[in-house]
């Protein structure tokens, strides 16, 4: 055997051998401190000489930082956690390691991009991400879809959306919904209507069950947001036509100023309090609202997302 190849197989050897130790060392931290982070384990934090440490393993190793990336946001949002100072340099090293992983440009951005408690609020971080991954994967329109929406979801940054979907649109066999987005980024960026529409342009063009009840909870929260914004409307004009306000939804029936019990997206009738407020009656079962909560309301840590059927 050549000297060339037993180095090679050595070589091999000790990163499988290194690789199986990091594993069990990782269990044996998690037995022994259910709290600790990934600092013990996080050897090696530049994704540039893990590549070259890697002997052509590369597409092994992603899949063991993707794994432990979605396990250390997963374990961090579970337990109310406001630091996730790990999960943008775990996402760094998994797509350096494979540039091609679609699934971490996509779930990557979607951890860090969110506000807390959905998310860890790292909007800046899920722009270099996806800009990595687009750089790499020019002719995946998808990520250019990711890019625009984080612009104006997180930042209300409509310039650098539109251009975002305007470039996206470019790209061979782009979703039509990409020239649309952009126009109406130009048009109408900061309406209800266009959030609607992003929304259900997420739905339409994902096939994870996951995003799809994502985007199901935003519309039901947008749905809200724009029926207690209506509803309260009616309650002062009531007011102001009668000197005083209604004391239930069949006041507006009578006055002619609504048709029948108003309903939230999800079938239950809405709350008229006794100050003239709007409120839905469940509201940990529509998370993302912004209206129809109660006074010192405090949402769940972890949004509970409907189902979709």
């Amino acid at each position: 055997m050549k000297p060339s190849r037993r180095i090679t197989i050595a070589a091999s050897v000790l990163l499988i051998v290194c690789l199986t130790a990091s594993v069990l060392l990782l269990r044996s931290i998690d037995r022994q401190r259910t709290g600790a982070t990934l600092k013990e384990v996080l050897y090696i934090s530049s994704p540039t000489l893990l590549k070259r440490m890697s002997l052509g393993y590369d597409g092994l190793l992603a899949d063991v930082y993707w794994t432990r990336a979605v396990q250390y946001f997963g374990d961090k949002l579970t337990r109310g956690s406001e630091h996730f100072d790990l999960l943008a340099p775990l996402l760094e090293i998994t797509t350096t390691l494979d540039p091609h992983m679609l699934v971490a440009y996509e779930y990557g951005s979607n951890f860090l991009a969110p506000k807390i408690p959905g998310g860890a609020d790292q909007p800046q971080r899920a722009i270099k991400l996806v800009e990595f991954g687009i750089r790499n994967n020019p002719n995946q329109w998808h990520l250019y879809y990711d890019l625009g929406f984080i612009y104006y979801m997180e930042l209300e940054d409509y310039d650098n959306a539109e251009k975002a979907f305007a470039d996206g649109a470019k790209v061979p066999n782009a979703h039509q919904i990409m020239p649309l987005m952009a126009a109406k980024m130009a048009e109408h960026a900061g309406n209800i209507q266009t959030a609607r529409l992003m929304w259900v342009s997420t739905y339409q063009t994902t096939r994870d069950p996951m995003v799809k009840s994502n985007a199901v909870g935003h519309l039901n929260a947008l749905q809200v947001d724009e029926d207690v914004t209506t509803l309260e409307r009616l309650v002062s004009h009531y007011r102001e036509k009668t000197g005083h306000l209604p004391q239930s939804f069949s006041d507006l029936e009578a006055a002619n100023l609504l048709r029948g019990i108003p309903v939230d997206p999800l079938g239950h009738t809405y709350k008229l309090m006794p100050g003239g407020q709007v409120e839905v009656r469940v509201p940990d079962d529509l998370p993302f609202i912004t209206k129809g909560t109660p006074i010192g309301y405090i949402p769940p840590r972890v949004p509970k997302l409907p189902p979709v059927n």
